[in-house]
């Protein structure tokens, strides 16, 4: 009898821990295109973590030393450390999910002069990481922001760490020279793993959480912020006294009104963005006479698959794939930064490409199986039977792969100068190719903050008592975003929030 009660607990506890881990990335396109049944689309709110695991409404208080709106990557970072001050804080997630963007992050986290970079032999440092991180801005970056975002990126690589969440997987994306993006140990896709973990650290450290409650206005009183107003379930309105109230909204990639108001070119691009990232953050941060930085800075991806709007991420291009065009032809240094890379894709006639790649691949980048089970990738013995399957020219596709395996041999590219992601050639059967397209993926421009996360009102001065970090805020990546430094800026940024608002709250 014993054995069987055991058995079955096992059993529930299995199904249980399936569940949470079930992820919901591209529910939004999915319901926006009309292509997945009313079924589908409540199976998918209801993945990623459990819903038993958020904080019931009975649980809820007046009153806390911070509010945190927003429950993604930055927003539980910032929960953590300001626990760890000894304060008391809470998070608001208008989505019925955590996770935000962070759980569609794909490529990994930018970091250097990491211990996991040492262990490998890699040779990095801060300031090549912000030289390169600079170009790839046009030199438009924030320069204080960019200092302490390069110099604090290996603690942030060992905080993780010290959480369960180990990146030590390291690959390369557009932009860089050196391997500094960092992934989970099995090569997988760095968002949900970070989500999941980061979401388990809050439970563990009971920081209550609740989701499917929209702040919709932050409070002042004498001149400082004094909490939220927060609709749950588009129903009940509360006003939740804080001391402090950090931001971590994300950005504004799924509102197409404010995107085509600041770069009407875009109208008509699909997102990649989940449908929570409409830039509410940024108007209630307006509101309070907050001032915005570069929101005209949108940065369209490369390589998006077109019918879900689903990224498809850097470091299969990191790993070795290249890019080919419709008669089965590189057309670019694959690996340059995103926004050359996608002028180069817009220039083809059908401003579409495909990624070519090999089963070399597939088994350095885990993400790949994502693509396979939601029906992107193509897949052939053969070269020539991909090109079929591709429907360009098959002898043009084994030429440019035979040329192409060539340059890795003498590692010079003399077609396009590329000279990362070269490390291993594309000659193992199968062979894959995943048609892409650009789409909008990240919102350069937000709130101005400083480096202690403060947001700066219209005379650059701090709003007291109001702090922001994650694609909320602008200003750290210019005029172009380089791979892996987003999940890296929700981590710096995150802790840094967390920490000085704890500061604030204790000194008053």
């Amino acid at each position: 009898m014993k054995k069987k009660l055991v058995a079955a607990l096992i059993f529930i506890l299995s199904i249980t821990l399936v569940l949470a881990g079930c992820g919901s990335s591209d529910k939004a396109n999915e319901k926006n295109k009309g292509k997945s049944s009313e079924k589908e689309e409540a199976a998918e709110v209801n993945s990623g973590a459990s819903q038993a695991s958020y904080t019931a409404m009975d649980k809820l208080k007046d009153q806390y030393d911070i509010v945190i709106v927003g429950a993604g990557g930055a927003g539980m970072t910032a929960a953590l450390e300001a626990k760890e001050k000894g304060l008391n804080p809470v998070i608001f997630e208008k989505m019925p999910v955590a996770g935000g963007n962070t759980s569609k992050a794909s490529s990994g986290m930018n970091a250097s002069e990491t211990k996991f970079q040492k262990e490998q032999g890699i040779k990095d440092s801060n300031d090549l990481f912000y030289k390169e991180t600079l170009e790839g801005g046009h030199g438009t970056n924030d320069k204080e922001m960019l200092r302490f975002f390069v110099d604090n990126s290996a603690d942030a690589i060992d905080w993780l760490d010290t959480k369960g969440i180990k990146l030590n997987n390291i690959t390369i994306t557009g932009g860089m020279n050196e391997k500094r993006t960092h992934r989970p140990e099995d090569g997988s896709a760095v968002g949900q793993y970070l989500v999941d973990g980061l979401l388990g650290n809050v439970q563990e450290e009971k920081i209550p959480t609740f989701v499917n409650a929209n702040v919709t206005e932050i409070m002042q009183k004498d001149g400082k912020v004094s909490g939220v107003k927060v609709l749950f379930n588009n129903k009940t309105e509360k006003e939740i006294a804080a001391d402090a109230v950090i931001v971590t909204t994300g950005g504004y990639g799924a509102n197409a009104d404010m995107i085509e108001k600041v770069r009407p070119d875009l109208k008509g691009y699909v997102t990649t963005n989940q449908e929570g990232s409409t830039g509410d953050g940024i108007k209630m941060i307006e509101k309070l006479g907050g001032t915005v930085v570069d929101m005209d800075q949108i940065q369209v991806h490369p390589t998006v698959q077109q019918e879900k709007s689903y990224l498809i991420g850097e470091a299969v291009r990191g790993e070795g794939a290249i890019l080919v065009n419709n008669d089965g032809k590189r057309f670019t240094n694959e690996l340059d930064t995103r926004d050359k890379v996608t002028a180069a894709i817009n220039k083809e006639p059908a401003k579409s490409a495909y990624l070519v790649f090999d089963a070399g691949v597939t088994e350095r980048v885990k993400a790949i199986k994502q693509y396979e089970e939601k029906g992107f990738v193509k897949k052939a013995d053969t070269v020539e039977a991909l090109a079929k399957e591709m429907d360009v020219p098959a002898n043009d596709l084994k030429a440019t792969l035979d040329t192409w395996n060539s340059s890795v041999k003498a590692k010079k590219d003399a077609e396009f100068g590329r000279e990362t992601g070269m490390d291993n050639d594309l000659s193992k059967a199968p062979y894959y190719a995943i048609k892409i397209g650009p789409g909008i993926h990240y919102t350069m421009g937000g709130v101005k903050i400083n480096t202690n996360t403060e947001v700066l009102d219209k005379d650059g001065k701090p709003i007291t008592g109001l702090f922001a970090a994650g694609e909320v805020a602008g200003g750290l990546h210019g005029e172009n975003r380089i791979g892996g430094n987003s999940v890296a800026e929700i981590i710096i940024f995150g802790r840094q929030a967390g920490i000085k608002s704890a500061e604030y709250v204790n000194a008053k």
